[in-house]
C-alpha cells in the first residue's frame, strides 16, 4: 500500500517523534491539514500493514519497516531542498513546498547524482539532518530558543521549515543555521526574548523562538 499519502504520513510521524512530541491523531491532523477522522482511518490502515503500532495515550510509533520508508522520503525531501537552493537559487522559504511535490517520484539514480553533485551533504537548508542512503540519521538534542535563559551564548542549529512566512521573517532577522547569538533578556510568561547577533539587538516573539533550535556555543 505504498502511496504518496502513506509516505507523507510515515515521514510526518517520524518528524513529530524526532521533535520529542507524541504523534497523536490531533497533531498529525494539524500538520497534514486533514481531519482527525481521516488520520484515525489512515492509522488503522498503516497498523494493518505493519508500518506503525499504536501506543496507549501517546499516539503511534513507526515499525522498522515504517521508519525505513520514512527516512527514505525524508532523505529525498532534504536533498531536493538543498539542490533547489544551491543549484537553482530558490529561496529557502520556497524549497520545502517544491520538495513536497518531488520527493515521491525521485529515482534512486537521480538521488545518487544529486548526492554526489552536492558533495554528500549532511544537512538541508534549514539545518535538518539528511539521512544517509543506508537509513542512518543523526539524532540531535537541541533546545528550542524559547527555552533559553538570559546570558546564554548559543548557536542556531536548525529551524522549522513548514511555514514559509516564518522563514521569510527569520531570514530578515538573520536567524540562519550556524548563526551565533547571545541571549540578553527573557521576559517571563512566554514573553519575547532579546538576543544579540553581531552586536545587533533583535527581539524575538515566543512563536518565532519556538521555531528555532539552538545548541550551546562551543568554547575553546
Amino acid at each position: 500500500m505504498r502511496t504518496s499519502t502513506v509516505e507523507n504520513y510515515l515521514a510526518m510521524i517520524y518528524r513529530v517523534t524526532s521533535e520529542n512530541r507524541n504523534p497523536t491523531t490531533t497533531i498529525i491532523a494539524d500538520k497534514l491539514k486533514v481531519s482527525r477522522s481521516t488520520v484515525t482511518s489512515m492509522f488503522k490502515k498503516l497498523a494493518e500493514s505493519d508500518l506503525i503500532t499504536h501506543l496507549p495515550y501517546k499516539g503511534v510509533s513507526l515499525t522498522s519497516t515504517g521508519e525505513k520508508i520514512a527516512l527514505e522520503i525524508i532523505r529525498h525531501h532534504r536533498l531536493i531542498e538543498l539542490y533547489l537552493q544551491n543549484t537553482m537559487g530558490i529561496p529557502w522559504e520556497k524549497v520545502h513546498e517544491e520538495a513536497d511535490k518531488m520527493e515521491h517520484i525521485l529515482s534512486e539514480e537521480i538521488e545518487d547524482k544529486i548526492d554526489i553533485l552536492l558533495n554528500n551533504p549532511t544537512n538541508d537548508p534549514h539545518g535538518a539532518p539528511i539521512p544517509t542512503k543506508d537509513g542512518y540519521i543523526s539524532n540531535d538534542s537541541f533546545r528550542r530558543l524559547s527555552q533559553a535563559k538570559t546570558g546564554e551564548d548559543l548557536v542556531i542549529r536548525r529551524v522549522e521549515e513548514e511555514d514559509s512566512k516564518k522563514l521569510v521573517y527569520l531570514a530578515q532577522k538573520g536567524l540562519y543555521p550556524n548563526t551565533a547569538l547571545k541571549v540578553t533578556n527573557v521576559e517571563p510568561f512566554s514573553g519575547p526574548i532579546t538576543i544579540e547577533i553581531e552586536n545587533t539587538e533583535i527581539i524575538v516573539g515566543n512563536k518565532i523562538a519556538e521555531s528555532v533550535f539552538v545548541d550551546e556555543m562551543l568554547t575553546k
